[in-house]
């Protein structure tokens, strides 16, 4: 495993579980990265395995810490109040100029929060158990100032009423005795968020009132289409609106995306593009059809391709 960028394990959508066998943690609302530590030097790599080092000089001493390892962990950029903000790290995601991002990690640092070891002086601790990884990460002492280890909890009710208090996005439960399956989604793993929020790509969008009245969203299939999940026309605002309009005017396309034809009372009148990116949605609830209730566009998911959009749960 060493030197290999592993793809992350990822957690299931569900309702807090609760019982012994389970420890709980805080979601960190911010980018998955795993790091690959060995003979002082460190590589970053995003969820989709891409290297992202260079976007972030300022974790490059975290490999001093340790002499071998493979952690797996979130970037996130901490506001004054200890609380991520999605917006402000954004900024830093995809810079790869070094003057550039050096400038970034002096005046937007990120920290990057650890939650995971599966390998350390050359031993493969993936098949350990969450207990034991966890407990040998703790041991490792790897505090830092742009890097720390958050604690994990037995106590899940009160996790998520602390995750609430402090408005922090969620909380992630893992069973104790579960190993660590790269790549994989299990209910191993169950995130659990304060709002009810879901990733989707957009296959198009209808004018209105403005240039975008709403946005037409699916789910993924395996052959690259989209299932239909509704319109998203609330949450837009003008600066929103300006970058929706940059990003999905060059991906325009004369076909549907969709598999299944789009309802002609969301369909007419609308612009189709190639389905590529991805956005994140709030919504009360959905209908039996799948269709999501009274959904809001919250923000752009970047860091997301469209095969990372998961509609389980």
């Amino acid at each position: 495993m060493s030197g290999v960028p592993l793809k992350p394990m990822l957690a299931t959508t569900g309702e807090l579980p609760v019982g012994a066998g389970w420890g709980y943690e805080f979601k960190w609302d911010g980018v998955r990265a795993v790091a690959d530590l060995a003979g002082g030097a460190g590589r970053f790599y995003a969820r989709s395995g891409t290297e992202i080092t260079a976007a972030y000089p300022e974790l490059a001493p975290l490999a001093a810490g340790v002499d071998d390892a493979l952690l797996d962990g979130e970037i996130v950029v901490l506001t004054d109040k200890g609380v991520p903000s999605f917006t402000a790290l954004a900024e830093r995601m995809h810079v790869r100029e070094p003057g550039r991002a050096g400038r970034l990690a002096a005046t937007l640092p990120v920290t990057y929060m650890i939650f995971d070891l599966l390998r350390l002086r050359g031993a493969d601790l993936s098949a350990w158990s969450y207990r034991d990884r966890r407990a040998a990460l703790e041991e490792l002492g790897l505090a830092g100032p742009r890097w720390a280890v958050p604690p994990s909890f037995t106590d899940g009710a009160a996790t998520w009423a602390t995750a609430e208090e402090h408005g922090l996005e969620g909380v992630v439960a893992k069973r104790l005795d579960s190993a660590y399956r790269a790549g994989l989604r299990t209910p191993d793993w169950v995130k659990v968020k304060l709002e009810l929020t879901r990733d989707f790509v957009i296959g198009g969008w209808r004018p209105g009132a403005r240039k975008i009245g709403g946005l037409l969203v699916g789910v993924p299939t395996p052959d690259g289409r989209l299932v239909f999940r509704g319109r998203v026309g609330g949450g837009i605002g003008a600066v929103a609106e300006r970058e929706l309009l940059a990003i999905l005017e060059p991906l325009r396309v004369p076909t549907a995306p969709f598999a299944v034809p789009v309802p002609r009372e969301d369909a007419r009148g609308a612009i189709w593009v190639r389905p590529e990116t991805v956005i994140e949605v709030k919504y009360s609830q959905r209908t039996p059809d799948g269709r999501l209730r009274f959904p809001r566009f919250l923000r752009f998911r970047p860091d997301l391709a469209p095969e990372d959009v998961d509609d389980a749960g």
